[in-house]
């Protein structure tokens, strides 16, 4: 690929949010460019769970809004979930009418699920591989636009800017190594979350903050980084990743156990869920989910059900070991409701993004309808020159910016154990700090750099919030 010198808008990732992009950029012209084949390593393929919507007749998007902004104990921003919840119904007949084979109930309406959080069932879903189905649906349609020109086999490295720090470029790297450049003033980072930097994640290996570091490089601002939520139900099997029990499980029924007893409502948002499962494993109980009892729990879930059986186990008719995993990043490149962020030029959207739509705690199903409001509002800002004029994020902070450097890093594995211990289900200051001084020395690296600023944000966080767990302070903030 050459190097290309027009304003041609690049988008960077493949997952549902990127596509999303490139599908409602058309007809005009965009690059897509991605590390591997079309949604290979997108975190959006692994959704099981679906897409939360208000579209039964018991509920509304108000009401949604109303569970997402208690889900993330109440530090979503108020106007972000209130658009994104309103946005949710059509969302789900859009996708329903491009083809995504959403499950549906004995009279065809859309077949909506319960999950941990909701106060009602609106989860439209596709088995048990909803994230697949819809993802791959985008995709099948993305390819046959003339307007999308994408290019596989390209790692994204750096961003680059012009003297007034403005987006001017992407350097990507190729499979064999070399450097390609290209010139551009549109750029969007879709390029997924951070999960892959803990020890212990459902999340793709390769899901390492690539998108946060890139950006937080060229002066982008980010947020909410210790933000982290931690699944509480992930096989515990010695896996990596360890393979996701999808939250619908626990609402069709399935319970938790610590050495035979029941210790928590399954069916309380995620943060409550997992600290809950850890309490229980620091004290030496064994924790199981039993799905024993679930209704044709083979037939519902058949991608758990493969999941499970790969790993010597037999979703029916055994107890699942479990434990909690990092799952998803409710913090990021911080973006405005077009999905600007503060380097003029440079969009995020999906997981990469912190929209404001999370507070300290995703909701569940909540990050596929995102990753699609998300890349919607980017395509209509890039159209058109109306962008040029900056957006509403202020600055970032001065002293979290990190250039990066030629010297060689930690092992992936070393930062990996560092977040592993320090940035937990359960945090101190201690810890942190421990954390942050070590992988200053790194920050060179992308990913001890990513690390630092998930270190960094929590230390700076004194308070025991959402999935941020300090056990060295009071909810209110004050010592313990």
């Amino acid at each position: 690929m050459g190097t290309s010198t027009d304003s041609t808008p690049v988008v960077v990732g493949s997952g549902l949010a990127g596509l999303t992009v490139a599908r409602a950029l058309a007809p005009e012209r965009c690059i897509l460019v991605t590390p591997d084949d079309l949604t290979a390593g997108a975190a959006s393929m692994w959704a099981q769970g679906g897409i939360a919507a208000a579209i039964g007749e018991d509920d509304s998007p108000e009401l949604h809004a109303v569970d997402t902004r208690r889900a993330g104990a109440d530090l979503g921003d108020a106007g972000t979930i209130a658009r994104i919840t309103a946005a949710a119904p059509d969302v789900v007949r859009r996708l329903h009418a491009l083809g995504v084979p959403f499950d549906l109930a004995a009279d065809q309406a859309l077949d909506l699920a319960l999950e941990g959080g909701h106060s009602r069932r609106r989860i439209a879903h596709a088995g048990d591989r909803s994230g697949a189905a819809i993802t791959r649906t985008v995709a099948g349609h993305v390819a046959t636009l003339d307007s999308v020109e994408i290019h596989t086999g390209l790692h994204a490295r750096r961003l680059l800017t012009d003297s007034a720090g403005k987006i001017a470029g992407l350097v990507l790297r190729s499979a064999s190594g070399a450097e390609v450049t290209i010139d551009t003033d549109r750029i969007v980072l879709a390029t997924g979350g951070l999960g892959g930097l803990f020890a212990h994640t459902t999340n793709p290996r390769t899901a390492l903050g690539q998108g946060i570091a890139m950006a937080s490089r060229v002066g982008a601002r980010t947020d909410d980084l210790h933000f982290v939520q931690f699944h509480p139900t992930a096989l515990d099997v010695g896996l990596d990743p360890m393979p996701l029990l999808t939250e619908a499980l626990r609402g069709a029924g399935a319970a938790l156990l610590a050495d035979g007893s029941r210790f928590v409502d399954e069916l309380q948002p995620r943060d409550v869920v997992a600290a809950a499962v850890w309490a229980q494993a620091q004290s030496g109980r064994r924790v199981v989910l039993d799905a024993r009892d679930v209704p044709d729990v083979l037939t519902r879930f058949p991608a758990v059900a493969d999941l499970v059986s790969a790993a010597g186990l037999d979703l029916a008719s055994d107890l699942l070991p479990v434990a909690p995993a990092v799952h998803y990043a409710m913090g990021g490149v911080t973006v405005d409701a077009r999905s600007r962020t503060s380097v003029p030029g440079l969009w995020a959207v999906g997981e990469v993004a912190r929209t404001g739509l999370h507070g300290g705690n995703r909701l569940a199903s909540n990050s596929l309808l995102e990753a699609v409001v998300s890349g919607e509002a980017a395509a209509a800002d890039l159209i058109g020159d109306t962008w040029r004029a900056g957006g509403d994020v202020p600055a970032a902070d001065r002293e979290s910016l990190r250039a990066a450097g030629e010297a060689p890093g930690p092992a992936l594995d070393e930062v990996r154990q560092v977040l592993e211990s320090s940035c937990g289900v359960l945090r101190t200051a201690h810890d942190l700090r421990e954390a942050v001084d070590r992988l200053d020395a790194w920050t060179q690296d992308d990913a001890a750099y990513v690390g630092w600023l998930i270190a960094r944000s929590a230390l700076a966080d004194p308070r025991s919030v959402g999935a941020h767990r300090r056990v060295d302070t009071t909810a209110a903030g004050s010592a313990a």
